[in-house]
């Protein structure tokens, strides 16, 4: 006892699905499937688990442009204002 792979278990997979934290479902599944490579239920949930991980990680992606497009206008107006206040002096 006292490792962290004691606790996996097909539920514990499901209610860290549940919560949305799909790599640690994916982590339990590839779990679950080295110890019973024949259960198709596994896999199926694996392969879900995996293609909503990739859909999270895209979205922090673009979430992230986003905030990058918005840094560098606000450092643009930055430098205008700076500008301006050194022409009002």
């Amino acid at each position: 006892m006292g490792k962290e792979t004691d606790f996996y278990t097909a539920t514990m997979a499901r209610v860290y699905s549940e919560q949305g934290h799909w790599d640690k479902a994916a982590e339990i599944y590839r779990h679950l499937l080295a110890q019973e490579p024949e259960r198709e239920d596994y896999l199926t949930a694996l392969a879900e688990m995996e293609k909503k991980a990739k859909q999270k990680h895209q979205k922090s992606l673009e979430d992230l442009d986003g905030l990058f497009h918005q840094w560098f206008d606000l450092m643009l107006k930055y430098k205008n204002l700076l500008k301006l206040r050194a022409l009002n002096r």
